[in-house]
């Protein structure tokens, strides 16, 4: 079989398939939502106006690092 059959065959062969719907195991995955993620959870610490409890040598700047993972 040359590749000129070959390439009629398989031309031949997607002409007769039909469009078919996907299934739920074929659709591409959807993101999640950020604000149901668990490492998006933050815990609840009292106000820190001293030292970083993460690096203790700097001043807290409140950016939450130490009430989450860190992820």
């Amino acid at each position: 079989m040359n590749e000129d059959a070959l390439r009629a065959i398989v031309r031949e062969t997607l002409a007769r398939l039909e469009p078919r719907e996907l299934t739920s195991s074929q659709l591409p995955p959807q993101p999640l939502p950020v604000t149901s993620h668990s490492s998006h959870h933050r815990y609840t610490l009292p106000p820190s106006g001293g030292p970083c409890l993460i690096e203790p040598g700097v001043q807290c700047n409140h950016c939450g690092y130490c009430q989450s993972h860190g992820h």
